[in-house]
């Protein structure tokens, strides 16, 4: 497949979102494996991660593969699993497996292990990148089920989604999305490490925006079980917490800064 080639990528981007929709952790791996996503990620990363991270946010599915982001940025073979910091100073490991463990998501099969050795700078940058395209994914996700909520729904005979209230909760959360897809857009075309982590924040903190206006226009539904947007919060919340949370990022890019003394410019605009 030639990077360029607009109707392979579209192909290849609709059998995964199909693989994606009936398939998730082990045997979703197992299928991007199949896909050549190894491949892809030596050859094409720009274009491999965004597609498949985003898609894994957009369509609620998992799969361990930010294990082959990290360990391909730091020089080391993919398809194994590699300690990962996580919110509050501990760490975790993503198991490439079926079982799932209780953490915030019990979907997922990630648990919390002894603190490891700390991670390359430029595999923590990778990883970053592709945890703000999956947070980005989660969000326009959300934010889809908000959306088509607010034109179902009927109040005093007529949509919600025509009260200013409900308007301005989803106009915000588009507006949190939006710039943190530039942002993690502009770490791709230009890798920097604390383009990287600034996009990570932004990314972070755009899901959280997103899941508190969503759950405020979907109301009382959005509390079932049998309504997707609680799966997507809590997945939320993972990702967020995932390599530094967006607290915890910002507060670390302010130190560097301040070390610094400047602002270094971080995209062209």
């Amino acid at each position: 497949m030639e990077p360029t080639d607009s109707e392979s990528l579209r192909l290849l981007a609709d059998t995964m979102r199909t693989m994606m929709a009936g398939a998730s952790g082990g045997q979703l791996d197992a299928g991007l494996a199949g896909l050549g996503w190894l491949d892809m990620l030596a050859e094409i990363p720009d274009i491999a991660i965004p597609l498949v991270f985003r898609l894994l946010g957009e369509t609620g599915a998992h799969a361990p593969v930010l294990n082959d982001v990290v360990l391909h940025a730091a020089g080391r073979t993919g398809g194994g699993t590699v300690p990962l910091p996580f919110a509050g100073g501990s760490w975790v490991l993503w198991e490439r497996t079926q079982r799932a463990t209780s953490m915030v998501d019990d979907e997922l099969p990630i648990h919390r292990v002894a603190q490891a050795d700390s991670v390359p700078a430029a595999a923590l940058a990778a990883g970053r990148r592709a945890v703000g395209w999956w947070l980005v994914g989660t969000g326009r996700a959300m934010l889809a089920l908000a959306r088509r909520h607010a034109l179902d729904r009927v109040q005093f005979g007529r949509p919600i989604a025509s009260f200013q209230a409900v308007r301005h909760r989803l106009a915000e959360a588009l507006v949190a999305l939006d710039g943190a897809e530039a942002a993690v857009q502009a770490a791709t075309d230009e890798p920097d490490e604390l383009a990287c982590l600034l996009a990570k924040a932004a990314a972070g903190q755009a899901a959280l925006t997103v899941s508190r206006h969503c759950q405020q226009v979907l109301g009382g539904i959005g509390f079932t079980a049998e309504h997707q947007l609680h799966r997507h919060i809590k997945r939320s919340l993972v990702l967020d917490g995932l390599l530094g949370s967006a607290h915890e990022l910002v507060r670390e890019a302010g130190v560097a800064l301040r070390a610094t003394g400047f602002a270094p410019r971080l995209a062209q605009l």
